[in-house]
């Protein structure tokens, strides 16, 4: 009893302060958090079994993996016409699922297994702090700004919002009223499935799925860490060293969420510094550089982007590289859950039939799971399919290397029937996208452009280094006194944990490497031939890296005996720790001074239209609150990244044409998109009524926007005279000559 009353006054203390800080979005809050906190609970039969081997048994993990499945689910049905996409489908898929999971606990409970961490209470209970705590923190933050409007915050709310109104999948296209959606909305569908799961709005929830994946970026590298330190040092875990797990666990869960690279400490620390010595005054620092550096200091014609999850859970944006860090890091977890357990049945002794041999090869739960994540991802964020086939097959050559002795002919047979079920299984669970998606791949490039090695290092110098540390410990450990040769001999010595850091390691080496040699061929191949390759690519090295060394800097200072191991490892952690200051940097850049509470304008991403878009404001919200379904409203199309389509992006209305470079990545056809842009002027400035009109008709277009975008592109060419004898005003605002006709 004396130690649950500290525990529950600080549960107490946390919801008070959420309370205090969020006003009144703290009941949306709230309610994301229980729902996730209910959802893992029921699911915990499943990983329960998955990660059977782990102390908390998947607890944290057990969250995503009932988002990924009850979501997936329900869009598959609704994909295939099985179901609408309403609150209602989602809500009964996650019961029906829930019932299932109750159904296996049943089961498990008259077998004796108990698949609840009851012997790791403690665990459990700083994990589901840290997860509040942390959802919390960029919840909060994301108060000081809020809105939907800037970068490319337009689109990803504009997605939320069209799925929002459509009871089909994809959505129609609020770009482009003639199709539907033509590009990865997994992340956003995601946001939708949780808005509608929990009865939220999505002005609220836009926000809050990005600080939900900003929390899930700490709490399950933590998970993860702390389970690979808690097997590698076992037996060694007494008196202080109890706590080495636990402090691997925060450090990976901090490098991988909140840790910037080194381009901040040396730009923004170490040459103001030396600036100063001089006598000179240094030049300001200004977070996005250090995700602009390559192509942009000094510049060249090689534009290049490697942001990390720091830089993105602070701008903003709910891309679908960002929501999916929660479902790649489920996988990175999954596929070490499944290398333990492997290793840990290496010590059976049994002979099965052909048939039972290849059944059970083929049959392996987690291998099956791993595939319809990787198949999820293709409609997420399709460089993660590519991606992390690539990491799982790694993970299942070096498992399988281990498993059958070396045994060359039964290693590559079942290693390559093991990937060709995971890429059946992964089309399979996609195909209804993958049938009505027209792909935007141009062909791979050799790469033209290459990194300055200086530029290089400063970026990747650091975790490539303490990756490197790690290997070489290792290999100097298990070769000074080895006895068999061979490769097999070999890796068999080697822990569980540090084979798993090793293919990591290796897997994230490589991801920084490949744009120096090839890329994928995009339309902004003039002068940004490798921006994307290496965006999406060094993204996913970011937190591959996080997790290996935040395993190997632990992993040396506790392990290693040779000093030298220790006193690199010490210092790398040192700068380790540096790079966590880009958080504040960038926070404080971003959000103003987040330590005054009266700053905090609340979680509301549509609130901004008041006072960027005054004119606009409430024609927009009248549209919102009064048009049902998905009726083509005619606006102004403009530029990508300007405050043209304000009207599609906040309602989810389909317009004819939007952001035009958007677009044409989406459709690869500007001569199209040049039609409509044409047509959309003539609709606006001709004096032309049967043209007009013919032109309306052909779009389908019901209702016509005029306001302050409308008559800044089109100034005194405006035609207002001919639109309102076309169509009949249904909104006139109060306060601008903004207004709204239905065409009859």
């Amino acid at each position: 009893m004396k130690f649950l009353i500290p525990k529950v006054v600080l549960a107490a203390v946390l919801a008070g302060l959420s309370a205090f800080l969020l006003k009144g979005d703290v009941w949306t809050f709230w309610t994301w958090w229980l729902l996730a906190f209910l959802m893992g609970m029921v699911a915990m039969p499943v990983t329960g079994k998955l990660f059977s081997g782990f102390d908390d048994k998947g607890w944290i993990f057990s969250k995503v993996f009932a988002i990924a499945v009850t979501g997936l689910l329900t869009w598959f049905l609704v994909s295939v016409k099985l179901l609408p996409f309403t609150a209602t489908a989602c809500i009964g898929v996650s019961i029906a699922c829930g019932i299932c999971c109750m159904v296996l606990f049943h089961s498990q409970v008259k077998k004796g297994y108990d698949c609840f961490p009851m012997g790791h209470g403690n665990l459990i209970y700083w994990e589901e702090i840290l997860f509040f705590l942390f959802f919390l923190l960029w919840t909060y933050l994301a108060g000081f700004r809020p809105q939907a409007y800037g970068t490319e915050k337009f689109m990803d709310y504009g997605f939320m919002e069209a799925m929002m109104r459509s009871t089909k999948l994809p959505a129609q296209d609020l770009w482009y009223s003639e199709g539907t959606i033509n590009y990865y909305y997994g992340g956003q569908y995601f946001a939708v499935f949780l808005t509608k799961l929990s009865g939220s709005r999505p002005e609220i929830t836009y926000n809050l799925m990005r600080t939900f994946v900003a929390a899930f970026a700490f709490c399950l590298p933590f998970s993860l860490v702390y389970q690979m330190l808690k097997d590698r040092l076992q037996g060694d875990l007494k008196g202080k060293k109890k706590i080495i797990p636990s402090l691997g666990g925060i450090l990976a869960g901090l490098c991988v969420s909140i840790a910037g690279n080194m381009h901040y400490v040396i730009y923004s620390k170490i040459i103001p510094w030396m600036d100063k010595l001089q006598g000179k005054e240094p030049d300001g620092y200004w977070f996005p550089d250090a995700t602009r550096y390559i192509g942009y200091n000094p510049d060249v014609p090689d534009k290049t982007i490697h942001e990390f999850p720091c830089y993105s859970f602070v701008l903003g944006d709910l891309h679908a590289h960002v929501v999916n860090v929660m479902f790649v890091l489920f996988l990175t977890g999954l596929l070490y859950s499944w290398m333990r357990n492997i290793r840990m049945k290496e010590a059976v002794i049994e002979k099965p039939g052909l048939k039972q041999f290849w059944k059970r090869q083929l049959l392996m739960p987690h291998i099956l799971l791993a595939a319809v994540f990787i198949g999820m991802f293709r409609f997420t964020n399709f460089w993660d399919f590519i991606i992390y086939f690539v990491v799982t097959g790694g993970v299942v050559l070096f498992t399988n290397i281990i498993q059958f002795q070396g045994k060359t002919k039964k290693i590559l047979a079942v290693t390559a029937a093991q990937a060709v079920e995971v890429l059946a299984v992964s089309y399979i669970v996609v195909l209804p996208f993958t049938l009505q998606f027209d792909s935007m791949f141009q062909g791979v490039g050799i790469a033209q452009f290459h990194s300055r090695i200086y530029q290089l290092l400063i970026l990747w110098g650091l975790p490539v280094f303490l990756t490197v540390l790690l290997f070489v410990c290792i290999l100097w450990e298990k070769l000074r006194h080895r006895e068999k040769k061979g490769l097999y001999s070999l890796m068999k010595s080697i822990s569980v944990p540090d084979l798993f850091a090793i293919i990591t390691g290796l897997c994230a080496i490589g991801l920084v490497l490949i744009p120096e040699f090839v890329y994928v061929r995009d339309i902004y191949e003039n002068g940004n031939a490798r921006a994307n390759t290496m965006f999406k690519l060094t993204y996913q090295a970011f937190m591959l890296f996080g997790v290996t060394i935040a395993y190997g800097i632990l992993r040396i200072l506790a392990k290693a005996k040779q000093k030298v191991f220790k006193i690199l490892s010490a210092a790398g952690l040192v700068l380790v720790c540096w790079t966590f200051g880009y958080f504040g940097n960038s926070v404080n850049a971003w959000f103003g001074n987040v330590l005054d509470p009266s700053g905090y304008k609340g979680q509301n991403a549509a609130a901004f239209l008041e006072t960027d878009f005054p004119e606009d404001a409430s024609a927009i919200r009248w549209l919102k609150a009064n048009i049902e379904g998905s009726p083509v409203v005619l606006e102004a199309n403009g530029d990508s990244y300007t405050g043209f389509e304000r009207v599609s992006a906040m309602t989810g209305l389909p317009t004819v044409l939007g952001w035009y470079v958007h677009e044409w990545l989406w459709r690869n056809d500007t001569a199209d998109l040049n039609v409509k842009s044409k047509d959309i002027e003539s609709i606006y400035t001709s004096s032309d009524e049967e043209y007009v009109r013919n032109l309306i008709k052909q779009y389908d277009i019901s209702y016509i926007f005029v306001g302050s975008k409308e008559r800044e592109k089109y100034e005194s060419r405006l035609n207002e005279t001919l639109l309102q004898k076309i169509g009949t005003k249904v909104f006139q605002s109060d306060t601008s000559a903004t207004y709204i006709l239905k065409i009859q």
